[in-house]
C-alpha cells in the first residue's frame, strides 16, 4: 500500500541530498585547497548517506517506483550556475558561498517540510530532521571557508 504523504517527503529529502551531491562534484574540480577538499568529501558522503536511507525507507511505502532525484534541468542549471558563478573567482571563500547559498535553500525547504508534515512516520520524521540538522552543520563548517 502506497502513502503517498511519506513518499513526498522521502521524494523531497532524496531531490535535497542528489542535488547537493550534484553541487558538491560540479564544484570540487574548482578546488584547490586540499584541506576544503576533504570537507567536501566529508559533505558529500553525509548527502550520499541521506540519499541511501532515503531509499531504504522508500521501500516500505511502495515497491512500483523509486525516489525522485534531480532532473536533468536542475542538474543543468547547477552546472550552469556554478560554472558563471566561478569564472573570475574560484577562491574558496567564493565556492564556500555558493554552496552555502544552496544549503540554505535546503534548510528552509527541510523546516517547511518539517512543519507541514507532523504526522509522517516516525522514521521518515527522523530522517528529514537528521538531513536539515546535517544541513545546518554544513553551513557551519563552510563559514569557516569564507
Amino acid at each position: 500500500m502506497e502513502n503517498n504523504q511519506e513518499m513526498n517527503v522521502l521524494d523531497e529529502v532524496n531531490k535535497g541530498a542528489t542535488m547537493g551531491m550534484d553541487a558538491i562534484s560540479y564544484i570540487m574540480p574548482k578546488v584547490k585547497d586540499d584541506k576544503f577538499k576533504n570537507t567536501l568529501n566529508l559533505e558529500y558522503n553525509k548527502y550520499k548517506d541521506v540519499s541511501r536511507r532515503a531509499n531504504e525507507l522508500y521501500d516500505n511505502y511502495t515497491t512500483s517506483k523509486e525516489p525522485h532525484k534531480t532532473n536533468v534541468m536542475n542538474k543543468m542549471m547547477t552546472w550552469y550556475g556554478v560554472q558563471m558563478n566561478t569564472i573570475e573567482d574560484k577562491s574558496n571563500s567564493k565556492i564556500s558561498e555558493l554552496l552555502m547559498q544552496g544549503t540554505n535553500m535546503g534548510i528552509i525547504e527541510g523546516r517547511r517540510l518539517l512543519n507541514h508534515n507532523q504526522n509522517v512516520d516516525k522514521d521518515i520524521k527522523l530522517l528529514l530532521d537528521d538531513f536539515v540538522k546535517m544541513q545546518e552543520d554544513s553551513v557551519e563548517t563552510l563559514k569557516t571557508y569564507l
